[in-house]
């Protein structure tokens, strides 16, 4: 084996996109080198602010290949011979071997390949590679029609220490890179791994490794505070991005000024983290925010840093001196002073204003409170409040503190905490990691607000496409989803938005609309609609229940009962799973299908015999009648009761009693009237177990 010893050096690329590269890399010189025959031993990738690298041992050669290739036989046609040939590689048919089976004799053409040497695959893989990288945004340089994240500068490609001379655009790979531009530039000349990672980590001052840059990031961070009192406030979504900035990470400590304190926490957060890239840091004593800041530099200052320091402290003071002035401009109105003003910014040139939509959300919010147990009233009005923070100044400005602004201005104005809470919560969740509202008033305007959005942009025909989601709709479905199962809510999705339909209907909602909405009478086309948006959300249920591990022919399997009540269904769902986990679930299913494929075989013969089985002529068959008997009614009274584990149970007595059946009894008797009894036995067993799912959904 040798070592492959490959680094792509270029202009800085972007840290969100750092890691994807690495991993994309990585797995297309793996993959792309496997199918030509080379195993790989001891593969490494890294990615950087201005490189990403990989290294792995290779053989010297691919193997050589004998296989062989069956053709046709002796007597074929011209054009299949032919056709054998060209796959195969022959000049002549005679090159090929004759042999014979029971069926005749046939041509065999044995086909040896030799191994290629390992620099022509690397070398054609490589250029593959580069030439056909899954960057998400590309750009032209150098005056080649090359396309790379960002100006391509150097690339190292060696093999057992030897050059592999590889042009990509008007780039020819070498055994040179180039370290820190201020503190080691070079170039460097490398010979393998462990010479280039010596020289770039020695006298290049380039921290090669993502874990190691943040390692000393967050270690020296935490020393610095710690020496000055105080505490980091850990990000490690910033963690992640600062990494990707410096190749040499030098952790600095800088002041701001202690007025800027009296700003949100929320807005300081965010003026330093997403604007500057800057840690918040804590006062252990307090709990609140110090007045610091924790700065990344990507050199080593002579002063120590104060520089530095210093000038980040005057660009955070001039971006929160904004902050302190559009807080100041936005306390001059109360929260609600802002309402009138949202019916300025288009939600969708179809669907109105965001006044429009909070007003449907109002109206929608009030006929959800008694569902959750929450206060109408109270309901109404945070669903009225919760957008009203988006034309202010703050919000304008910081765009992420969408909910938290109207919370604050709610709260110093001495409004109700759960109002408040909820103002904020309604957002949530915004992502796969964030939490879901738990309080009453929250939840319902939270749900109202993801049934407005879904509803409407079915009802303006706008569903997701493909991969295509520009409104963010499966995030809102998903996120009704979570909800609803996080909170146990049980609701009628067809009813709930229809409800929602008919408040996009209504005229003149006006201020504080109270009616109670009627479940109302739409047409054709708007019922398509909504059954369509409620097999959307039962896909997104399915995709929540899949990162958990339950297999999507149970979700199917239930969902074919026609339920819509999501905590009954995925109550069924794990009891189902938990059921057919078991041995008796699994013999059972069997005894099922078999049951279900004979009488899908006899309908296609004729109608199937009517009315119901009795004990028949057989003691088997009796067993069977009586068991189904009982277990009919025990079913009956556990789902009325939504007890779907001792439903199961119920079901899995049936197991043996039907295994019996199948071992000792002929179902297709010469008897006429014993055959169609057997067969209404078999119609038992499916209706029966049809109360609990459509088995016939379930794989296996």
């Amino acid at each position: 084996m040798a070592e492959f010893l490959f680094e792509i050096f270029c202009e800085e690329i972007p840290a969100r996109m750092q890691k994807r590269a690495g991993e994309d890399l990585r797995k297309l010189l793996t993959e792309g080198l496997g199918k030509a025959g080379l195993t790989l031993d001891s593969a490494h990738h890294w990615a950087g602010p201005r490189r990403l690298g990989f290294k792995a041992d290779v053989p010297l050669k691919s193997p050589d290949i004998s296989d062989e290739r069956k053709g046709p036989r002796i007597g074929a046609p011209e054009q299949a011979l032919a056709g054998f040939m060209k796959a195969a590689g022959l000049s002549d048919i005679s090159e090929a071997e004759v042999r014979e089976d029971k069926k005749g004799q046939f041509y065999v053409a044995k086909i040896e390949k030799p191994g290629r040497a390992s620099d022509e695959i690397i070398s054609d893989v490589v250029a593959d590679v580069m030439n056909n990288f899954p960057w998400p945004k590309s750009m032209k340089s150098g005056g080649s029609s090359f396309r790379w994240v960002r100006p391509l500068q150097r690339l190292i490609c060696l093999l057992d220490g030897k050059v592999i001379p590889v042009e990509v655009g008007s780039i020819t790979a070498g055994n040179l890179t180039e370290g820190h531009r201020q503190h080691g530039r070079g170039p460097f000349s490398v010979a393998d791994y462990a010479s280039y990672k010596s020289k770039l980590e020695g006298e290049g001052h380039v921290v090669l490794e993502m874990d190691d840059r943040k390692s000393k990031i967050i270690t020296n961070a935490r020393e610095l505070c710690e020496k000055a009192g105080l505490e980091l406030v850990e990000d490690e979504g910033l963690l992640n991005e600062v990494a990707g900035l410096a190749e040499w990470p030098v952790v600095i400590l800088g002041d701001m000024d202690p007025s800027f304190l009296e700003l949100p926490g929320e807005v300081i957060r965010l003026s330093m983290r997403d604007h500057q890239k800057y840690f918040a840091v804590r006062d252990p004593k307090s709990g609140g925010l110090a007045p610091n800041f924790i700065v990344v530099a990507n050199q080593m200052a002579p002063d120590g840093g104060k520089a530095i320091a210093a000038g980040n402290s005057r660009v955070l003071s001039a971006r929160l001196s904004d902050g302190k002035f559009f807080q100041t401009e936005d306390a001059k109105k109360k929260l609600e002073d802002y309402y009138d003003k949202l019916g300025t910014v288009v939600f969708h040139k179809k669907l109105g204003s965001i006044k429009d939509k909070a007003q449907r959300v109002e109206a929608l919010a009030r006929e959800l409170a008694d569902n959750v147990g929450a206060d109408a009233g109270k309901t109404a009005l945070a669903a009225r409040l919760a957008k009203c923070d988006l034309v202010t100044q703050t919000v304008i400005e910081f765009t992420s503190l969408q909910g938290q602004i109207g919370r604050l201005m709610y709260e110093k104005e001495g409004g109700d905490k759960d109002v408040a809470l909820a103002i904020e919560e309604h957002y949530k969740p915004a992502g796969p990691s964030d939490g879901v509202p738990s309080e009453p008033i929250s939840v319902a305007v939270a749900l109202a607000d993801k049934i407005d959005t879904l509803v409407g942009f079915w009802a303006i025909d706008e569903k997701p496409t493909g991969s295509k989601d520009p409104f963010g709709l499966r995030r809102s479905a998903l996120g009704m989803v979570r909800i609803i199962l996080g909170n146990k809510l049980r609701l009628d999705l067809s009813k709930e938005f229809l409800k929602g339909w008919a408040v996009m209907e209504m005229e003149n909602l006006g201020d504080g609309e109270s009616g109670r909405l009627s479940d109302g009478v739409i047409s054709g086309d708007e019922k398509s609609a909504l059954d369509n948006l409620v097999a959307f959300m039962i896909d997104r249920l399915k995709v929540h229940l899949r990162d958990q591990g339950v297999r999507h022919d149970l979700i199917d399997a239930v969902f074919a009962l026609g339920q819509d009540d999501l905590v009954a269904i995925v109550e069924r769902v794990e009891a189902l799973q938990s059921f057919l986990s078991t041995e008796d679930g699994g013999n059972l299913l069997a005894g099922y299908k078999r049951a279900a494929n004979i009488l899908k075989a006899e309908a296609k013969k004729g109608a199937l015999p009517e009315g119901s089985p009795n004990k028949g002529t057989q003691s088997e068959e009796s067993a069977l009648y009586e068991a189904l008997s009982r277990a009919k009614g025990e079913i009956d009274t556990a789902l009325e009761k939504e007890a779907y584990s001792k439903a199961m149970a119920a079901l899995s007595v049936l197991r043996k009693p039907i295994d019996i059946f199948f071992d000792k009894v002929t179902v297709n008797s010469e008897i006429p009237a014993e055959r169609e009894n057997r067969l209404r036995l078999l119609k038992e067993i499916r209706d029966t177990a049809g109360q609990i799912a459509n088995f016939e959904a379930i794989e296996g």
